[in-house]
């Protein structure tokens, strides 16, 4: 039956279907011929759930943020103040994306919104200076998962309610390993860019300290902007939705004081937050359905009572279980991987000696993969929309960035306390 429901979704993005369409389709396909449920009653249901949530209202609001920073000349200032420091480094100006995703992703918590504002703010400025657009759309695709990997996070915070641990622990467990992944992206990017030099735009003549003092004044603004919302956040003064709210608000003003917002570019920013909020919105709609019906059918429950019946050894349960999310992530988005097979998983892994802690920022990092895996890559999905490239050409761009993933999910296995180091230093060794 799941072979059949993917075949089904292939055959119909391959025919040039709207993603949110052929989610929908498929979830409706499957419950009205698989299950007992009723599927249009499923579907409204669905459609609203998914999209009547205050916490969701902080996507439209990041978008929108991102969006004033493209269409004023806030992003090329921004790229201003960091080209003398990156000058020297392989790769230069390309870290961006995975240094504006890193901070951005520690502000929105959600990987949609840190994908599609980042891209909307550096793959033009990227582009316009030279840089490789492949390399460009592969790092956004992957170091736009940080949104979720980097406290705070939605997914953290579902993952903390489903094994009943501690929400602040699993937040200071995500630190470090998602600073580890932010290291191995600009690794990857500095190695390329080593070994192709001639798609690399030429350094600038070098610059004095002063002279990098005087250009980083443009990152003041947009960066005071940053530290107010992240510090405002982590102080518990406003919840996500608020502190986007903050940042349009706080982008609206630099604009207006550098004397770049016109009428023209505000109602050009608002209606592309308009179109991309809705697309997004769209495909978590269906979604959402298609999770419904994943649900009913019970095909998550199966795969983990199918790996808990061949009573693994704890390495290659994890092994095991890899495998699983892997093939869940392919229909279906992280925080339903998590809600739908918990309560037969939570219990293997602590059968099996590991801490839960570690398990969910794990599992975090298979979400992460999740976002980038065809055909329900849902960063893949934001990307084709907002460049009009189909989600396999951005797929196969991320797939060194993927390999990365891979690589941090080994050495937390094999080095646990890069997850627990954190949460045991500041909240004691108690669970």
């Amino acid at each position: 039956m799941g072979g059949l429901l993917l075949i089904i979704m292939l055959v119909l993005l391959a025919g040039g279907v709207w993603i949110a369409m052929t989610l929908a389709i498929v979830g409706w396909v499957g419950q009205a011929f698989f299950t007992n449920t009723l599927p249009g009653k499923n579907l409204f249901s669905a459609f609203w759930e998914s999209n009547a949530s205050w916490e969701l209202a902080a996507l439209p609001l990041f978008i929108w943020m991102g969006e004033i920073l493209f269409r004023t000349k806030l992003s090329e200032e921004m790229f201003d103040g960091l080209r003398p420091w990156l000058n020297r480094i392989p790769g230069r100006l390309m870290h961006t994306t995975i240094i504006g995703c890193g901070v951005f992703g520690s502000v929105s918590g959600s990987s949609a919104a840190t994908c599609a504002t980042i891209a909307k703010v550096a793959l033009p400025e990227l582009k316009r200076r030279g840089y490789n657009e492949k390399l460009a759309i592969g790092s956004l695709a992957s170091a736009g998962t940080l949104g979720i990997l980097i406290p705070p996070s939605i997914t953290m915070v579902v993952y903390a309610v489903a094994a009943d641990a501690s929400i602040i622990r699993i937040f200071l467990a995500g630190f470090l390993p998602g600073f580890l992944l932010m290291l191995l992206f600009s690794g990857y990017i500095g190695w390329w860019s080593l070994r192709n030099p001639d798609q690399v735009p030429p350094a600038d003549p070098p610059t004095t300290f002063m002279e990098k003092i005087r250009l980083s004044g443009n990152l003041i603004p947009c960066g005071l902007l940053i530290v107010f919302i992240v510090w405002v956040l982590v102080a518990g003064w406003a919840t996500a939705t608020e502190c986007a709210a903050f940042g349009v608000l706080g982008s609206l003003a630099i604009a207006a004081w550098g004397r770049c917002l016109t009428w023209k570019n505000f109602t050009e920013g608002l209606m592309g937050a308009t179109r991309t909020s809705c697309m997004i919105m769209f495909i978590l709609a269906g979604a959402a359905f298609l999770t419904k019906t994943m649900a009913f059918t019970g095909i998550p429950r199966e795969l983990a009572e199918w790996v808990d019946a061949m009573h693994l050894s704890p390495y290659a349960l994890i092994g095991a279980l890899v495998v699983v999310y892997l093939v869940l992530g392919t229909a279906l988005d992280g925080i339903s991987m998590i809600v739908l097979t918990s309560a037969v998983v939570l219990p293997m892994i602590q059968k099996a000696g590991f801490d839960l802690i570690w398990f969910g920022i794990f599992i975090v990092l298979l979400v992460e993969i999740a976002e980038v895996t065809p055909p329900v890559g849902f960063n893949l999905f934001v990307l084709q929309n907002m460049t009009g490239k189909d989600s396999n050409v951005i797929a196969r761009a991320a797939i060194p960035f993927f390999v990365c993933m891979v690589i941090c999910i080994a050495l937390i296995t094999l080095f646990p306390q890069i997850v627990t180091i954190l949460p045991d230093l500041v909240m004691g060794t108690q669970k």
